[in-house]
C-alpha cells in the first residue's frame, strides 16, 4: 500500500525521534526543545517566503467568522495547548522556579500570537483549500518548501522526549530499587520506543487524523486546558478570590463545558461524514 506524502514524512520522523527517548537528563531534553522552537520559526518563515519569493499571491478573502466551525476547530486548537503534563518537571528543573509563572505567561502569549499569525497567513495564501498540514500546500518546486518539510520531520525529535519525560520518571520510580541504572535506562528507552511505534501505527492506520485530533481536543484537551485549571484554582483559593475573579473562572469553566460538549459532537459528526464519503464515493 502506497503512502501519502504526509504519511511518508511521519514515517521518516519516527527514527529521527527515537534516539531522544533514551535521554535521562532533563537539561538535555530541554536543550532539544530549543530546536523545536527553531523548527517552528523556520516553518513560519518558509511559509511567509512563499508569498515573497514563491509567486503565491495572498489574495484569498478570509471570512470574518464561521460560527458553525468554532466547536470543531476549538478541539483542534486546544490540542496544541495540552502540554500541562510536563509543567511539574519543567518547574523542578528550573534554576529559579519563582519565574515559572512569568515564563509560562510569556510562552502562552507567544504561542497564541504565532498560531494566529500562521493561521491567517495560510488562509490568505491558500484559501479554503489549504491542507491540514500547511507545508503540503506550498509549491513543491521551491527550496523553502523542502526546508519546511524537513523542519516538519525534525520537529517530533524536539518534542516527544519532553512529553514522554513525566511518564518515564514515573516508570523508573515503579521499578525495583535494586535494578541497575543501565537496566532502568534500557527499560525506559524500550517502553518509549514501543509507545512511539504505536503512535506511528495509529497515525498511519487511522484516516483523517486531524478529525481524530479535534475529537481528542474536545474530549480531553478542553478539560486539561480550561475546566480543571479553573476548577482547581477556585478550590485552592476559594477564600482569597475576589468576586470578579471568581465569576471569571466560573464563566471559563462553563465555556469549557460548552466547547467540550459541542466540540465532541461536531468532531464526531465530521469524522463519521468523512468516513461515509470515503466508503461511498460518488
Amino acid at each position: 500500500m502506497g503512502l501519502s506524502k504526509s504519511q511518508l514524512l511521519t514515517v521518516i520522523a519516527v527514527p529521527i525521534a527515537l534516539p531522544s527517548l533514551w535521554l535521562r537528563d532533563l537539561s538535555s531534553i530541554s536543550f532539544l526543545s530549543i530546536g523545536g522552537i527553531l523548527m517552528s520559526v523556520i516553518i513560519f518563515v518558509t511559509v511567509a517566503s512563499t508569498a515573497i519569493y514563491g509567486g503565491v499571491r495572498a489574495n484569498h478573502s478570509i471570512p470574518l467568522l464561521h460560527l458553525r466551525k468554532i466547536p470543531d476547530i476549538s478541539g483542534l486548537y486546544m490540542f496544541s495547548y495540552a502540554g500541562h503534563i510536563v509543567f511539574p518537571n519543567i518547574y523542578k528543573a528550573m534554576k529559579d522556579p519563582s519565574k515559572f509563572t512569568k515564563v509560562a505567561t510569556v510562552s502562552f502569549i507567544t504561542v497564541t500570537a504565532f498560531y494566529t499569525a500562521l493561521a491567517f497567513m495560510g488562509a490568505k495564501l491558500f484559501g479554503p483549500g489549504v491542507n491540514s498540514q500547511i507545508t503540503l500546500s506550498m509549491p513543491q518546486h521551491l527550496l523553502v518548501t523542502k526546508i519546511a518539510l524537513w523542519a516538519t520531520v525534525l520537529t517530533p525529535m524536539t518534542k516527544y522526549a519532553l512529553e514522554f519525560a513525566p511518564f518515564a520518571i514515573q516508570l523508573e520510580h515503579n521499578l525495583p530499587s535494586s535494578m541497575s541504572l543501565r537496566t532502568r535506562t534500557i527499560i525506559r528507552g524500550c517502553v518509549g520506543s514501543i509507545l512511539l511505534l504505536v503512535i506511528l501505527a495509529l497515525a498511519l492506520s487511522v484516516p483523517y487524523f486531524h478529525h481524530v485530533l479535534s475529537l481528542t481536543g474536545s474530549l480531553v484537551s478542553v478539560t486539561i486546558c480550561i475546566i480543571l485549571p479553573c476548577t482547581f484554582y477556585i478550590k485552592i483559593f476559594q477564600g482569597e478570590l475576589s468576586k470578579h475573579f471568581f465569576i471569571l473562572n466560573v464563566i471559563l469553566v462553563m465555556l469549557g463545558y460548552l466547547l467540550g460538549i459541542f466540540g465532541t459532537f461536531s468532531s464526531s459528526k465530521s469524522l463519521i461524514e468523512t468516513l461515509e464519503a470515503a466508503r461511498n464515493p460518488k
